[in-house]
C-alpha cells in the first residue's frame, strides 16, 4: 500500500490508542496508548513526508523477504512509523532478555530477542550506539511469567541483547 498525503494520525480517546486513518473508512489501531505519545500527535497531524518516507522504506524492506503478505508488511510498517515518530522516549528494559554472546554480526532489522520464556522476532525501529527501539512481530511475546507484549508493542533494549535472526529456511531475502 502506497503512503498517501490523505492519511492522518488520530488520537482515539474511546480506545485510548493512536490510530491512523487511511481513508475509505479504513483505520489501523496501533497498540500505543495515549499517555505513551509525544505532544506532536495532539493535533491529529497528517501523515507527513518523514512518516511517508520511513513507512515506504520499511514496507519495501519487509517485502524483500517474501515472508509476509502485502497487508502484513503494511501493518508492520505503519506500526513502526507510529513508534518512531509518535512514542515518547523510553528507557531500556533489557533485564527481560538474555545477552547475545555469539559472534555473528547483526545485518538485518528483523532480529531475535530471547526472554526466559521464549524467543521472538522483532523489528528494529531505530537504533543508537547503546540501545534499540523494537516492535514485537509475535502474536504474543512472554517477557516473563507475568508480563507479555502484544503484537507491535514497543520495547527498548540494550544492543547486547539483540540476537541475529537465524531463520535461513524462512527468510529468503532477494538481492
Amino acid at each position: 500500500m502506497q503512503a498517501s498525503k490523505e492519511w492522518q494520525w488520530l488520537r482515539c480517546n474511546e480506545r485510548n490508542r493512536l490510530l491512523i486513518d487511511l481513508g475509505d473508512e479504513l483505520q489501523l489501531c496501533t497498540p500505543f496508548k495515549l499517555y505513551q505519545l509525544t505532544g506532536d500527535s495532539l493535533s491529529n497531524p497528517k501523515f507527513c513526508i518523514d512518516d511517508a518516507e520511513y513507512y515506504q522504506n520499511v514496507y519495501f524492506y519487509l517485502q524483500n523477504f517474501k515472508v509476509w503478505t502485502d497487508a502484513q508488511c503494511c501493518q508492520v510498517a505503519l506500526n513502526a512509523t507510529a513508534a518512531k515518530f509518535h512514542l515518547k522516549p523510553m528507557l531500556a528494559k533489557s533485564w527481560f532478555f538474555t545477552e547475545y554472546t555469539g559472534n555473528a554480526d547483526r545485518t538485518e532489522a528483523i532480529v531475535a530477542l530471547n526472554s526466559s520464556q521464549q524467543t521472538g522476532e522483532f523489528f528494529i525501529v531505530e537504533c543508537d550506539a547503546e540501545s534499540s527501539l523494537c516492535i514485537s512481530l509475535n502474536s504474543e511475546f512472554k517477557l516473563d511469567e507475568h508480563l507479555t507484549l502484544d503484537p507491535f508493542q514497543a520495547i527498548r533494549v540494550l544492543n547486547n541483547r539483540i540476537h541475529p535472526l537465524m531463520l535461513a529456511d524462512k527468510i529468503t531475502k532477494t538481492a
